[in-house]
């Protein structure tokens, strides 16, 4: 009996935790920014999600190659890992892109991390 006890309080909590993230979906913020490719300085205007969780800044390869982002290659591919810990079944990161980041009056050079499977 407390073994049941323990797998519907496990599922329970699995359900909780699906409801926690959905409510996060729906309080997504975004911003307009503009990002700037450092070859050609020809911007595009995007909508940035702020507060996803992750710890960096990602972009989707689609976008990164529909919009003509020049990739660079990282010296060391980085592994991905999802909200729940596990490995992306994508694999790792393997380039990036440099650009200028523009809100309002602010301007920064950063690099962003390219990710597969995204859009």
């Amino acid at each position: 009996m407390q073994i049941d006890a323990g797998i519907s309080d496990l599922e329970r909590i699995k359900k909780v935790e699906v409801r926690k993230i959905e409510e996060r979906t729906l309080r997504e913020v975004t911003v307009k920014i503009e990002l700037e490719r450092i070859d050609t300085q020809e911007g595009v205007m995007v909508e940035a999600l702020l507060d996803s969780r992750v710890t960096g800044l990602v972009m989707s390869s689609e976008f990164a190659k529909k919009q003509g982002f020049k990739l660079k290659k990282l010296e060391r591919p980085v592994n991905v890992r999802n909200v729940d810990v596990s490995f992306n079944k994508e694999g790792l990161i393997e380039n990036m892109v440099e650009v200028n980041i523009y809100y309002q009056r602010y301007r920064e050079r950063t690099e962003i991390d390219v990710i597969d499977g995204q859009k």
